[in-house]
């Protein structure tokens, strides 16, 4: 299944120079835990919940003053929108990512899939594969 089947086309998104606290809040309003960061339409990097909290909180840096360049996660891993199910689940691991953003062949930003999306499909297709099981079986 190609990942642009199940990739959020309704992205998240923020230019370099948005404020960390309005980042905070684009997260909170749409209740997400990263925002993409895009120059034009194209992806330059990510700030993740967990970004906010290392790079900002634990460090004690002004919040007010710091912009999503300051604070994204850059050199981004992404795929593209005909990427399978299973290419997206290596790159995600092999990155140590948890969120990928899904570009066309012109580099721009055109969805993004989440490990909870793919945790949220693999449990759909177990619960459709325990009912194949539980019909086939006999009945005690």
């Amino acid at each position: 299944m190609p990942i642009e089947d199940l990739a959020r086309e309704d992205v998240v998104s923020a230019s370099p120079e948005t404020s960390v606290p309005d980042l905070a809040r684009q997260m909170r309003d749409e209740n997400v835990g990263s925002v993409v960061v895009e120059n034009g339409n194209r992806p330059t990097g990510i700030v993740t919940d967990r970004d906010l909290t290392t790079r900002v909180l634990a460090e004690d840096a002004p919040s007010a003053e710091q912009t999503a360049e300051d604070v994204a996660s850059t050199g981004l891993c992404t795929v593209g929108p005909d990427a399978g199910f299973y290419e997206a689940a290596r790159a995600m691991s092999e990155n140590g990512v948890r969120r990928l953003p899904v570009c066309d062949g012109d580099d721009e930003l055109v969805g993004i899939i989440t490990a909870d999306d793919r945790t949220e499909l693999l449990a759909d297709e177990n619960q459709q594969l325990a009912s194949v099981i539980q019909g086939q079986r006999p009945e005690y």
